[in-house]
């Protein structure tokens, strides 16, 4: 899961948005970090990957990568379910679109944020001055997204290339992130990824 997701499953959980939102920044125990709400959130957004790395539909999805680009289909995947999840946002969010929630979230994460490392300042920055949330519905920004992840880590060039994949497996991929998010959902609504 990317950024949309974790921070609409953190509310469905009721769990900290910046612990989750923040969690990719974070290495070691958050505990002998953080409070222990915002810990709790990070360690929600750890079992949340997990959990989505285990399922047979995530399985099946990244069997679709080719060869050369299987190392990294689940970086790509990451991005791709933020695409759908913003594509088909008002199947799973009644009453709020994607712009109205990335406001939302924005104004509970900046009060908290320089308690995290800088680099995690200027990716949020940088999220919310493109709209990313917004435009992961859009086609052509979700190969913006891998290019620049592809130009930024020279050991993740082949990400470029996984947006062949995701073109051409476009249907099946939607069609199973359709079937798998709304087990997510039940899980985070009933605390299951929560302590």
């Amino acid at each position: 899961m990317n950024v949309l997701a974790h921070l609409h499953l953190a509310t469905l959980a009721n769990s900290s948005i910046i612990g989750n939102v923040a969690a990719d920044f974070i290495k070691g125990d958050p505990y002998q970090q953080f409070s222990q709400d915002i810990a709790d959130g990070i360690m929600m957004h750890r079992r949340v990957d997990r959990l989505t790395d285990q399922l047979a539909e995530v399985k099946q999805a990244k069997a679709l990568f080719r060869q050369q680009t299987s190392r990294v289909a689940p970086i790509a995947l990451d991005i791709i379910w933020d695409h759908f999840l913003s594509k088909h946002w008002q199947n799973y969010v009644v009453n709020t679109d994607v712009a109205e929630f990335d406001q939302q979230m924005k104004t509970i994460i900046l009060p908290d944020i320089s308690l995290f490392p800088s680099p995690f300042f200027d990716f949020m920055s940088a999220l919310w001055r493109g709209q990313w949330l917004v435009n992961y519905a859009d086609r052509d920004f979700i190969s913006q997204v891998l290019n620049g992840m592809a130009n930024r880590r020279p050991k993740l060039q082949t990400l470029r290339d996984t947006f062949i994949d995701f073109q051409r497996n476009y249907h099946q991929l939607e069609r199973i992130f359709l079937s798998f998010y709304p087990q997510l959902m039940l899980s985070a609504r009933t605390q299951q990824f929560c302590l």
